[in-house]
């Protein structure tokens, strides 16, 4: 079981010993808390059956798993080679279309099957409204577990459709039991940086650490409680996250920097907060934009710095 999932574990277990259970859900919470583990573990769940050999999930014939596609061919090539790769920002109309004629057949292995979409928020507008035939009219034996990170981007047409399980932030402890398990490796001090940034979500733990971000980290602090405005501290920043970081890299320093600003809008006076409110609307634009965008890093290093230090106030 999942650290910090005992309660929607407790809910869908609940919900398979059931006589009627429900065919959609909504998985909801922040992004990085392990939903789309828990979807693909919750599904094999719901489709084994007994006495019959299960396929790992991924290649399972009875779980449709959709996410972006990758972001061009190269992309593409190193989803086959099993390395990281950049996806698309949203899944497309073509996905679903495609998803829903596969469920004109019977699934293969048993009576259920689970069509998992990580995430729904990343569902284009026209992806929404195909997503919607599948889900007033499911064939008999098809459930739904959609990935949610924001419910209040989707149509109020697919909340009222879905049941939702919320997943709740993970506590200190629980972090550091998750990390522990995930990246033994780590030192103290980059655990303890990982776990302050990440707000409870092991995902964004693990994706700070895997970037070396403590250094970075505290470059970022210091430029929205100080500003910078010989731009050392700028130089700084883009010397400690190297030459050319690839694009995971300056992602997760987009969102590293966001997490600054959120730690200190708390703590901020009257004439700092809507400059740290800006600052944020902006990181949040440059977070949906880095995955498909070809930004110059060191630019965009210094534009990820501008707004700290504009944030920070005259001086």
């Amino acid at each position: 079981m999942l650290i910090g999932h005992e309660h929607p574990w407790a809910a869908w277990r609940a919900a398979m010993a059931g006589h009627r259970m429900h065919h959609a859900w909504l998985l909801a919470g922040r992004e990085g808390l392990g939903k789309a583990s828990f979807a693909i573990e919750a599904a094999a769940a719901l489709v084994a059956e007994p006495g019959v050999p299960q396929p790992e999930p991924h290649h399972h014939p009875d779980i449709l798993i959709l996410e972006p596609l990758p972001a061009n061919d190269d992309e593409a090539k190193k989803k086959d080679d099993g390395r990281p790769y950049a996806r698309k920002r949203n899944i497309n109309v073509d996905q679903i279309r495609a998803m829903l004629h596969r469920l004109h057949t019977r699934p293969t292995l048993g009576a259920r099957r689970a069509v998992i979409i990580d995430a729904a928020d990343h569902l284009e507008k026209g992806a929404v409204n195909a997503l919607l035939k599948g889900l007033e009219e499911p064939p008999q034996g098809t459930f739904f577990l959609a990935v949610v990170h924001q419910p209040g981007r989707l149509l109020p047409t697919v909340r009222s459709r879905c049941q939702v399980l919320r997943f709740r932030p993970l506590e200190p402890a629980e972090m550091e039991r998750a990390l522990g398990e995930a990246a033994p490796e780590l030192d103290a001090e980059t655990r303890a940086a990982a776990i302050a940034v990440a707000h409870g979500a092991p995902g964004a733990a693990l994706t700070f650490a895997q970037h070396d971000l403590a250094r970075p980290l505290a470059l970022l602090r210091r430029i929205l409680a100080q500003g910078d405005p010989d731009l050392s501290l700028r130089a700084e920043l883009a010397s400690a996250l190297g030459a050319r970081p690839d694009r995971e890299r300056l992602l997760a320093t987009v969102e590293t920097a966001r997490t600054v600003l959120v730690e200190a809008l708390p703590h901020s006076g009257p004439g700092n907060r809507l400059g740290i409110i800006a600052a944020h609307e902006r990181l949040v634009e440059l977070g949906g934009e880095v995955p498909t965008h070809n930004f110059e890093p060191g630019l965009l290093i210094m534009e990820v710095g501008g707004l700290l230090a504009r944030a920070a106030g005259p001086g």
